[in-house]
Parts: structure tokens; C-alpha cells; sequence
């Protein structure tokens, strides 16, 4: 696997473990989660088995739902 895919499998995994999780808490279908996020139940599908060639805009129209978005963050260490 190329490094970059790598990365973003990295990225990618915990966040489809996270809406796939979430979606079941809440006991919403892939069905309900893409109609309430505005989004394709594809993509729904693609999202929650962690395909790591997916728009962020429209991964952040799921997240929205849950009061999360992907974005940049200041990377802080400690010591």
C-alpha cells in the first residue's frame, strides 16, 4: 500500500468506525443517515467501510449531524 494511502486509511478508519457507531446509537439505517445528511446512501456506504477517496465536504454534511467536522487542528505535544 502507498504511504499516502497509508495515512489516510489512518485518518479514514476511526472516522468510519465513529459515524458507523454513532448511526447505530441512534438506531438510523444507512438509509435514514444519507437522507438526514443530504448525501447518497453510496457514499454512506463507501464512508462507513472506510474508503479513503471520499469528498471531505460531503463527510463533514455527516458529521454535522453528530457535531463533529474534519479539519485542521494545531498538532500540540507534550513533554
Amino acid at each position: 500500500m502507498d504511504n499516502g494511502i497509508q495515512i489516510w486509511y489512518k485518518i479514514m478508519s476511526p472516522i468510519a468506525s465513529f459515524i458507523k457507531e454513532k448511526r447505530k446509537s441512534l438506531k438510523l439505517s444507512q438509509e435514514d443517515l444519507a437522507f438526514k445528511a443530504g448525501v447518497g446512501l453510496r457514499f454512506v456506504r463507501e464512508l462507513e467501510s472506510g474508503k479513503t477517496t471520499l469528498r471531505l465536504d460531503k463527510v463533514n454534511q455527516v458529521l454535522e449531524l453528530f457535531g463533529k467536522q474534519v479539519g485542521i487542528t494545531e498538532n500540540y505535544t507534550t513533554e
